[in-house]
Parts: structure tokens; sequence; C-alpha cells
């Protein structure tokens, strides 16, 4: 993996290059000596963490006047328990769940000693497989706890990062979690709990089912049971000594900007500083714990949710309600109501949903107060209808990505409706940022679009396994390119106005269109495939498969659909299936996505 560039300091501001952006980075070094980057704090209050950008140029570093913090998920866990024993931290509504921080501490050291009483070591590979969950958050916490990282994903994530155990609930709705592991690893029904031997998935050995005891898989219960030993908790502490902040915690997959799954590997200082830096922005240091009650709707594997969900829970003392195993808008509001929520996450495809809820006047909202939109371009009237029809004023909006852990750009409370309706907020403390002329090779001026770079430590370590796909996004100078197209104004607010890519984003889910691609040319009908978002008003885009059939075949939209269900997520599956016989080509012959995509809005009426 490539070197660690989630453990830069930000003392040293612009690193050297050759060319443009060797010249660019001592433009950076000029202005730096003469006392002019970073300097002009914008006074808020108690939160003073943005700064303007300066000389015209499209370049901004975030409030660096406090120290970032060394410790590792479970130490942070440690200080919560210790400094509030009785306050809520975790309500599962849909379980029947409810912890105090000093009772989740307990579970969390059964489940991390547990881990280890049946051999995963540190560094070890613990893949997590299912929706949000009691389960969830507490393998979360305790396999960063025993210094195992945890995966989120199935095969590929299996296969890509070698993961030594899998967890998951025996199934869910018409999601047969176990049929589908037997269908990838049939070795499962005959193995001997702990000792898998698997031709497709060789670095799998444990297989663990969080509820239901089936044939080859050892029972979570079972494992935080053993796990309350003395010998084993003894084995804990023993093994936490050698624990670094440095060392990775999370894989979760992402196609970053080249459309195919990636390992971002993120490293405990990473997600630690973000979830605190997070929490600050929101003020939730000095909010009452009544006032600091999160609800989460948005799924654990995604950084949303175990960054800004558990991990801000863990660094705030803030209380966390999981409202529904997946994404429901009507239990997202029941949980608002019934468990006196404060703060409120989604996408803006969920907002949408939860405020066209047909009985939405008959919950309680009354002590709402704000909220985090984040995962796609939120429209400008929805961030308004929430500000209004949900009661939440302190609503921030919040833009990053997987790769950098994954806050970047985010609202503050007190800025004017305008301001969060029209960007992403401005730049995070310890954090820098400029926007790109992609032809020049040069910073941009302001107001003017580029590529937005970010660097500081919120940078993944690397995608794991893959470190020249890691050099091909983290330059030696350290920055990271996220691929978004974005424009920064005078005052520091950033504004997203598209991708370089054509990862789909589909109400806040990201879709890679290669994976569906590749998925579909298994099909024995189909010669080619593209696949493409187009604009949908609800979802932000839609999926839109555009095949060419083998010659002589004929099929219809609704047998390639079927063929997809069961197969691969319900949200991955095309929308829009679309028969053609060519498609718009370069000169050397590769697919114009964006005349593809034109293309299919004008066929469908969009």
């Amino acid at each position: 993996m490539a070197a660690c560039a989630g453990m830069l300091r930000l003392g040293r501001l612009c690193a050297g290059g050759t060319g443009a952006l060797g010249a660019r980075a001592a433009l950076c070094r000029g202005w730096q000596e003469a006392g002019l980057l970073g300097v002009r704090l914008i006074s808020s209050g108690e939160d003073r963490t943005a700064t303007l950008p300066i000389g015209g140029l499209s370049y901004v570093q975030g409030y660096t006047k406090f120290r970032l913090i060394n410790k590792t998920v479970g130490r942070c866990l440690d200080a919560a328990a210790q400094k509030f024993p009785d306050r809520e931290a975790l309500i599962v509504v849909h379980e029947n769940v409810r912890l105090t921080f000093a009772q989740l501490k307990e579970e969390v050291d059964k489940a991390a000693s547990g881990l280890l009483s049946i051999g995963l070591r540190k560094g070890d590979r613990l893949g997590m497989w299912g929706p949000n969950s009691y389960a969830w958050v507490l393998l979360q916490l305790a396999t960063a706890q025993a210094g195992i990282v945890l995966a989120m994903e199935l095969e590929f994530a299996l296969k890509k990062v070698g993961c030594k155990a899998l967890a998951f609930p025996k199934q869910f709705k018409t999601q047969q979690y176990y049929n589908i592991l037997k269908h990838i690893c049939p070795e499962v029904e005959k193995a001997h709990p702990g000792f898998l031997r698997s031709q497709r998935l060789p670095d799998l050995t444990t297989v663990i089912s969080v509820d239901t005891p089936m044939p080859g898989t050892m029972l979570l219960d079972d494992i935080v049971a053993a796990g309350s030993k003395e010998q084993h908790m003894a084995e804990l502490r023993h093994a936490q000594l050698f624990l670094s902040c440095h060392d990775p915690v999370n894989i979760q997959f992402t196609s970053g900007t080249t459309g195919s799954p990636k390992g971002a590997t993120l490293s405990h200082y990473n997600i630690v500083n973000n979830a605190n830096i997070i929490g600050e922005r929101l003020k939730l240091h000095l909010k009452t714990p009544e006032e600091s009650r999160v609800v989460l709707p948005t799924p654990l594997y995604h950084c949303l949710g175990s960054v800004g969900g558990t991990m801000v829970s863990m660094m705030h003392g803030v209380t966390l309600i999981l409202s529904s195993p997946v994404f429901d808008g009507k239990m997202a509001l029941e949980a608002v109501s019934k468990e006196r929520g404060s703060f409120l996450y989604g996408t803006p495809t969920m907002f949408v949903d939860m405020l066209n809820q047909p009985d939405f006047s008959s919950y309680d909202i009354s002590t709402m107060r704000g909220g985090v939109i984040a995962g796609s371009p939120a429209p400008p009237e929805v961030v308004r209808a929430i500000i209004h029809k949900l009661n939440a004023k302190e609503l921030v909006v919040a833009y990053g990505t997987t790769e950098n852990s994954p806050v970047t750009f985010m609202s503050f409370p007190e800025d004017t409706e305008e301001q969060k309706s029209q960007s992403v907020g401005r730049i995070m403390p310890h954090t820098e940022a400029q926007i790109v002329n992609m032809e020049l090779g040069t910073m941009a001026e302001l107001n003017t679009p580029g590529e937005l770079w970010i660097r500081g430590y919120c940078v993944m370590l690397g995608y794991w396994g893959e470190p020249q796909k890691t050099e091909e996004v983290i330059g030696q100078d350290k920055w990271y390119r996220t691929g978004d197209i974005a424009t920064m104004d005078e005052q520091g607010f950033c504004k997203i106005v598209g991708r370089s890519k054509d990862m789909i984003i589909r109400g806040g889910e990201n879709i890679y269109p290669t994976e569906l691609e590749d998925f579909l040319h298994t099909h024995p009908k189909v010669q080619e495939v593209q696949v493409v978002g187009v604009k949908d008003d609800r979802m932000g885009e839609e999926v839109c498969a555009c095949i060419q059939l083998k010659s002589g075949e004929e099929t219809t939209p609704e047998e390639i659909k079927a063929f997809c269900k069961g197969q691969i997520s319900h949200f991955k599956i095309p929308r829009y299936i679309v028969f053609v016989n060519n498609y718009p080509l370069t000169i050397s012959g590769k697919v114009q996505k964006f005349k593809l995509r034109e293309q299919m809005e004008r066929h469908l009426n969009l």
C-alpha cells in the first residue's frame, strides 16, 4: 500500500513538484512567507474553523489552532464511557436495544476479546454484511478495539482484501445472506465452525451469524460470551498495547473517479479526527444530552453512517438512534417523534421521502434542531423545505468522499439559508483545498470551475493492495484529486458543479457503471452494454442500461430486469433498459458516455 497520506501533518503547506504543479507550489510558498495564506479567520462564535481564500485564487486552508487527536477508536470509546457512563449511547428502535455508554463499552470489550479468542489477530480483515443493526455497531467498534480491520461488501471485497472472517444475519426481507454465501462458498455447510476451507475464498476461515445458528457458522452471542472470560480480556488488553492510531481500521469500497470498486483504507487517525471535527462544526460539544440525539436512517456501510453516525456519537457523547434496518422515511419520522430526536441525517432523496410522507403532520418534531444532508448534490428547494418543514434551523450541508474520511466541506449551523442551499459550505479544520484548472495544471481563479483537490490528515492511507491506483489519485505532494468539478467564492464557499467521471449517484447510493456492465455482459443474449446515469426528479439520477444484443437474439427489458433480480443489489437494477444498435464513439473508438447520456435523456423524454 502507498505511504500513509493520512498521516500528513499540516505544518508544511504546499509541497514541491515539477512543471506547472511545482510553479503553483512555489507560488504557495511565496504567499506563506508573506503571511498571506490561511490567516483571515471567519469569526464564528465558539467555532472559528473556516478561513477565507486570498489572492483571487481558489485555495483555502482550514483552521489549525487546535491539535489533532492521536487516539485509536477504542481509546475514544473508553473516554466516552468514562465521561458519560449513564448517558444513552445507542438505541436500535427495530431491535428494542437501548444501551448507555458504560454498557456499550462493556459489550464492545467482550466482543473484541471474543474475536481474539477465536483466532483473529491485529490486521486481519472481518467483512460485515447486512442492514443496520446492533450487531453492526457492536462489530464496528469491537474490530477497532481489537485492531481488526472492518471491510464492507461481499465477494469482491472478500477476495480483494482477503477477509479472514465474515459476519451477517441469516436473512433480511428477500435477501437470503446465508444462501448467497453458500452459492459463492458451498464448503460452508459442511465446515467445522472457524475452520472453513474454501476454494474461491481461500482466506476465509470464520463465518459468524449475528442471529441464527446455521451450519458452519459461529454465533455472535457465543463469541461475546466467550470474550467475557478474564483470560481473553487480558489478551485484549495486551493486544491494545500494540495498536497505533495510524493503523488501518476500515476498508470501504468506492469507485472513486475510475468506476471500478476499490477499497479505500482509513486509519483510526482519519476517522477519529473527522468525526471530532464534524461534531465541533455542529456544536454538539456545547449541547445538552437532550439536544444531541441523532437519528440515523442512512446505512452504516457508508461513511456518513459509520463516521458521521457511530464515530461522532463516540467522540461527543451523542445518543445514536438507528431508526430502521434499511432506509424507511416513516420509521425515521417515528424515531424522531418517539425518541425525541434533535438531529436527523440523510441524503437528499431520503429527506424528500420523509417530507412527502402522507401523514407527515401527525409526527411530533418539536425536539428537532438540525441535521446533516450529504451523499449527493442537494437541490436548494429541498434544503429550504428541511429547514422550515422539519424545524431543522441548524441543518448543515456536508461534502466529502470516502477517500477523505469523509467530510472536507460543511456548512456552519448559523450560515444563512441561501448559503446552505447554494453551496456545500466551507473548508473543515486541518484540511486544505484547491481547485485546479485541469487544462493548464494551475490553480483556478475564484468562481472558476476546476477539479477539487484535498490535502490533510483526512486523506486515506490508500486503496487496499493497489499502490498504482492510489498513486493515480494521491500525488507525491499528498494532494488527493477528488474527480469532482467545483468552484470557490470569495467567502470560501464551495459549490460542486459536476463530476469528471461517470459514477452514478442514485438517491445517495454510488453506483459504478463498470460493475453493472460486467454483470450484464454475463447475460447470454447481450453483446455489448454501456450503463449511464440519466436525470430523475426524485432520485437525482436513475440507471439506464444501453444494450446491444447478439445477432438474431431478442429479449425484453422485463427479462433483463428479472435476470438482475437477486444477483445484484436492488438499487443497482437499471430502471431503464434501452436496446441500441451503436454508441457514440471517439476517433480512437472509445464510447462517449456524456453523448450517450444526452441521447438517452432525449429518447426517454426526461
